[in-house]
């Protein structure tokens, strides 16, 4: 069968894992291609506090306008599952420099867009090409760099992936009230421009990768698992972006995306088990390591990219604090992982990464029961040092797992870990971002309908709270009935708020109990051999 014989080839002795050494220094070819990275990771939320200025300016409602968001996501989830597959056939350096080149241009044709509908069109594009950037510079890193030294290449890696959502919402802010939105589009431009210089001069493909390119070429190539991925996938992302906002399950549209999805990837799935040259080779889940590293990286996207949307949103909706400065209150967390990512790079070589990753779930879950503590009256520096917690554990969880994730794993197949894993991860991301705004409204109605049960003329209580409302108006020089008024009106404005905080209290235990919950599963793993030759470890 086609599908025994694609994980027979996977666990076949490969013979060009003997070592290569890139010409230029590993470290020049690593801030090389995290530049692109960064560029690419950030414009996933730099955009978000400019929606109400890309609005205004293109004459479009605040709704229409979220499409700049949701198009860009779709196309960048699309292109993820397949730039393993696109980068062997094209050649890994040739098709990120192409990505580059595409999220560049398109990058600077998001800021001439005289439209919605073009500057949605252009956003397509650039989602395109920033969807092959991260997957293709975690397989750069892995061949560039040898075991004991892989653990602090994927901490630069991993300071691009994390410290660029942190600060891109402050970053936004500032460029939108200072200049203009449309220049959080054109600084993409010379960034893109260095990176394609110093690819084109540094970044190299090792020597196996001509021999895959050839293999696959021999192969029939993968249009259904081609076609499939990319409706599947694009499907999911509309569902998990605009379900929500549509009711789920009561639009019509939204079930009927998620029964296409659904169809689509377990057909996928089934076509890829069984075809000689697939797009994901999903045969690699077989293997212990991998599987679990998978597992845990969709956790990890769904605390990650759900706790750093929690405490903007909350002091921004709750608070009253403006865009930047809800932002600036994740920048002390990524000021830490500044500082963490290199300690841990050098440790992951030196203790058990099983121990690492196990500590690192268990301070996260500890840093997000210690923020149930969360209340209306926390001043700023309580909301920053929440978020430091929680990237203090983080650091020890998304190196380990990564550096784990190629044990057992042929070189040959680098380009798949890292294509698999980077998918595991936006999924989780996308969809914990859009279980926490579901949640976040359900519960926040069950906790209002149960305070306003006690809001009632018969409860003393809220008796005596009104009347001393009311008295406090009074003597402001309200009217009696007035003042009557806006107590009522002053104290459902406090309910809402305390029903809403409650909500973010009752997701944020959740989200530790699921975080504690997954801690052990880290010993599920094999940590790789000390002295291990590199093709033993591949």
């Amino acid at each position: 069968m086609a599908g025994s014989g694609t994980l027979e080839a996977a666990r076949e002795p490969v013979h060009h894992d003997a070592p290569w050494k890139p010409k230029y220094n590993p470290w020049v070819v690593a801030l090389t291609v995290t530049m692109a990275t960064f560029m690419e990771v950030l414009d996933t939320s730099i955009a978000n506090v400019a929606l109400p200025h890309i609005a205004g300016g293109l004459s479009a409602t605040q709704d229409e306008s979220t499409w700049v968001l949701t198009s860009y996501l779709v196309s960048n989830a699309v292109i993820l599952p397949i730039s393993a597959w696109l980068s062997v056939l094209l050649g890994r350096k040739r098709f990120y420099m192409t990505c580059v080149a595409l999220f560049t241009i398109s990058s600077f044709l998001c800021g001439l867009a005289p439209s919605l509908g073009m500057l949605v069109l252009f956003r397509v594009m650039q989602g395109l090409g920033g969807g092959g950037l991260a997957t293709s510079e975690q397989a750069i890193l892995a061949d560039t760099f040898s075991i004991e030294k892989r653990g602090m290449a994927f901490a630069v890696y991993g300071m691009a992936v994390v410290l660029a959502p942190a600060i891109g919402p402050t970053l936004g802010g500032w460029i939108t009230d200072n200049y203009s939105w449309r220049w959080i589009f054109y600084i993409n431009v010379p960034v893109g421009l260095i990176s394609l210089y110093l690819t084109q001069k540094i970044v190299e493909d090792p020597p196996y990768m001509e021999s895959e390119r050839r293999k696959m070429l021999r192969n029939p190539i993968d249009y259904m698992g081609l076609g499939l991925i990319a409706v599947g996938i694009g499907c999911l992302q509309v569902v998990l972006d605009k379900g929500q906002e549509e009711d789920w399950f009561s639009s019509h549209m939204i079930v009927g995306l998620l029964s296409i999805a659904a169809v689509t990837l377990v057909w996928f799935v089934i076509n890829e088990s069984k075809h000689s040259n697939p797009i994901l080779d999903v045969h690699l889940l077989q293997r212990r390591n991998f599987a679990t590293a998978t597992f845990m990286m969709f956790i990890l996207g769904m605390v990650l990219f759900g706790t750093t949307v929690l405490i903007p949103q909350f002091l921004q909706v709750l608070m009253g604090y403006s865009a930047e400065s809800a932002g600036k209150a994740l920048s002390l967390g990524a000021v830490v992982l500044m500082f963490m990512m290199p300690v841990v790079g050098q440790l992951v070589s030196r203790v058990d990464p099983r121990l690492m990753i196990f500590a690192g779930f268990t301070a996260t879950a500890a840093a997000l029961y210690h923020m149930t503590t969360i209340n209306l009256d926390i001043d700023f520096r309580t909301a920053a040092m929440y978020r430091v917690y929680q990237t203090f554990g983080l650091a020890f969880i998304f190196i380990p797992i990564n550096t784990l994730s190629y044990v057992g794993i042929p070189r040959n197949k680098n380009n798949q870990v890292s294509g698999i894993t980077n998918l595991a991860r936006n999924l989780g991301g996308s969809i914990g971002i859009s279980m926490l705004s579901t949640f976040l409204q359900r519960l926040s109605q069950r906790h209002q309908v149960y305070l306003t049960a006690h809001a009632t003329a018969g409860d003393p209580v809220f008796s005596e709270r009104i009347a001393g409302m009311t008295q406090t108006f009074i003597s402001q020089g309200l009217p009696p009935d007035q003042a009557n008024a806006r107590a009522y009106s002053l104290l459902n404005r406090i309910i809402l708020g305390q029903a809403s905080t409650l909500a973010y209290i009752d997701i944020i235990s959740i989200m530790a109990v699921l975080v504690l919950l997954l801690a052990p599963c880290a010993f599920l793993m094999k940590r790789p051999q000390k002295g291990a030759a590199p093709a033993a470890a591949h």
